[in-house]
């Protein structure tokens, strides 16, 4: 079901906040390279050095809210394409206030005009959409031309975090990370009851598979 449209949208997100970094423009792609570069100053935004974790489709932003209040010394940066999902989280973010986490509207694949190479340690990809059907396989967060733009962002010891509830998705991420050259560690068919669950936090997605009963997939993808 589509989400309907949130009223004054266009408003709302043109509020002057701290917590909203960027929002990217509609004619983005007819911008020329030097246009579109709007690479980040990572210490003027967060005051500090920690290290930088990206929630990469964020969704309404809980997530990462959690996670920058379970870790006050990290920084995490919100990711999320669609404006009318993003707007949740941005006014949350408002309204707690919180130092270490930021909200970016733009598309994943578009993340190194926004950050410079290495300079991330962490990348979540919480309930990417499978897009089940073969032909979209190239929309996949885990499709090789995102894994491409995640590589060059995160730094050597960088990793990323994968969650999901759909079997399909997780079997062909294990494949094209791999081919990738990426190396899987931490590998878990049923997240909830594995010793990785002390310290997971939940998104609303996985609450609501887990509910169900049905397991949800864990793996850490690391260069």
């Amino acid at each position: 079901m589509r989400m309907r449209r949130k009223n004054n949208l266009e408003t709302r997100l043109s509020v002057k906040d701290r917590h909203l970094l960027f929002v990217e423009s509609d004619d983005f792609y007819n911008k020329s390279e030097d246009e579109r570069k709007h690479l980040f100053d990572l210490f003027k935004i967060f005051g500090n050095n920690n290290p930088l974790y990206l929630d990469v489709g964020c969704g309404k932003g809980g997530f990462a809210l959690q996670l920058a209040k379970n870790n006050p010394n990290i920084n995490v940066i919100a990711v999320e394409k669609i404006s009318n999902v993003i707007i949740e989280g941005f006014e949350m973010a408002i309204k707690e206030n919180p130092n270490n986490c930021m909200f970016l509207n733009c598309g994943a694949e578009n993340l190194s005009y926004y950050f410079k190479d290495g300079s991330v340690d962490r990348i979540f990809l919480n309930f990417s959409c499978p897009y089940p059907k073969n032909t979209y396989k190239n929309r996949r967060f885990t499709y090789k031309t995102y894994l491409k733009v995640f590589n060059r962002l995160l730094k050597d010891e960088g990793a990323i975090e994968l969650k999901t509830d759909n079997a399909a998705f997780f079997e062909f991420s294990i494949e094209s990370m791999s081919q990738f050259g990426f190396k899987l560690k931490n590998i878990s068919l049923d997240l909830h009851n594995s010793k990785y669950a002390e310290n997971n936090v939940m998104t609303e997605y996985e609450k609501m598979f887990s509910d169900r009963g049905m397991p949800i997939y864990r793996l850490e993808a690391h260069k």
